[in-house]
This record gives structure tokens, C-alpha cells and sequence, in this order.
């Protein structure tokens, strides 16, 4: 399995938007309770820049199978070695090992550009994300609970970090 991660572009938002999309009905991965517009998404992409707030397309032997972006934790400059990591994959590419190859790069990559401190949002009851981050090293550093209302259903946003 011959793994790339290439820096998308903004034709590739479309992509990127329904990989994203593909998660919503599930109420396992994201917040977002209907489906988001490539134009609602452009701000977003807008401010992910090459080096320390990288978005990239994951290719398995060069077919899209998702994506992995750095956003910022918070908008202050004191917080700018600090990073929230996501990863969306196609449901046809989860489940085989992706999710680890996506979090050893998240970590090398961090360490080539000074980030001290990676971050994982994910929700309570998504243990598949949880126990990947839990066996590289991350910790629970801040647990809200019910603070999602995921159609009456009242879920807790963990927010898992780790040191770099």
C-alpha cells in the first residue's frame, strides 16, 4: 500500500466536502447535523497555509481516499505550536490502518515544524478514533459532557492531546 499525502487545492474542496459529508448521518464523527456547501467550506480551506496549517488529500495508491487538515486550537499567537488534528476518510478506507499511518505523519510532521502540542476533538462514543489516538500516546486533557445535542441524544465532545 503505497500511502501519499498531497497539499489540496482548492479544486479539490468538492472532494474533500463530500468525504466530510459522508459523515454526518452516522452522528459518530462530527458535529454537523446536516450536510455543509463546497461554499460554506471556503473560509475554512482559505486558512490552511502549507507549512504549519497544512489540508491534505490521502491517496492509496494514487486514488483519493480522504483527507487530514491542521487547524488552530485558538486565535492567539501564544497558542500557535498547538494544533487540532482531523481526519475524514471514505468509508471504503476506514477501517484498514489508514487512520495510524494518517496519525504517524500527523506526528513527524509536527515535529519538522516545531507544533508542541496536537490535539484530537472526538466525541465520547466514537471509540474507534479514541482507542487509535490512545495507542499513540495521547491522553485526555479536557472532557466536556452533553455539550452535543445529536438529535435528542445529549453526546460529550473529548478532547485528547498530545506532546510533540
Amino acid at each position: 500500500m503505497n500511502v501519499e499525502f498531497i497539499i489540496a487545492e482548492q479544486n479539490d474542496l468538492t472532494q474533500i466536502v463530500s468525504t466530510y459529508n459522508s459523515t454526518i448521518a452516522g452522528r459518530l464523527v462530527t458535529a454537523d447535523l446536516q450536510p455543509v456547501s463546497v461554499e460554506s467550506k471556503l473560509e475554512w480551506f482559505n486558512a490552511h497555509n502549507t507549512s504549519t496549517r497544512p489540508l491534505w488529500k490521502v491517496l492509496i495508491d494514487g486514488n483519493y481516499c480522504g483527507w487530514m487538515s491542521f487547524n488552530n486550537f485558538y486565535g492567539r499567537p501564544a497558542y500557535s505550536g498547538c494544533v487540532e488534528v482531523s481526519i475524514y476518510l471514505e468509508e471504503s478506507a476506514r477501517g484498514n490502518g489508514l487512520g495510524k499511518i494518517c496519525l504517524q505523519k500527523a506526528i513527524s510532521y509536527s515535529k519538522e515544524q516545531n507544533i508542541h502540542s496536537l490535539l484530537g476533538f472526538i466525541f465520547g462514543h466514537n471509540e474507534p478514533s479514541l482507542n487509535l489516538f490512545y495507542k499513540f500516546g495521547f491522553t485526555k486533557w479536557a472532557h466536556f459532557p452533553e455539550v452535543a445535542n445529536m438529535d435528542g441524544v445529549m453526546r460529550d465532545l473529548i478532547i485528547l492531546g498530545l506532546k510533540v
